[in-house]
């Protein structure tokens, strides 16, 4: 069961599914865990950034079907 291994900082992957990932834009994205939730998680997915400059980050709240995982922990959260 993914929830006994899920922690902050693990690191998941959204499913590419059509209609399994409710936000199609963040469909196979890798999501940073910051908060664990009774429906889920709470996280980011880093976006690129443009002209030299960072992309920032972009929260979505992930149901426990949504997503595979841990695929890893990640060693930087962003603040």
């Amino acid at each position: 069961m993914k929830q006994d291994r899920v922690k902050v900082s693990s690191v998941v992957q959204l499913s590419p599914e059509p209609n399994v990932c409710r936000n199609p834009m963040f469909a196979g994205c890798f999501l940073v865990v910051t908060e664990l939730k009774s429906f889920g998680v709470q996280g980011y997915v880093t976006g690129l950034g443009k002209d030299g400059n960072p992309g920032g980050q972009f929260y979505y709240r992930a149901n426990w079907d949504e997503f595979e995982g841990p695929i890893g922990d990640a060693i930087w959260i962003a603040e």
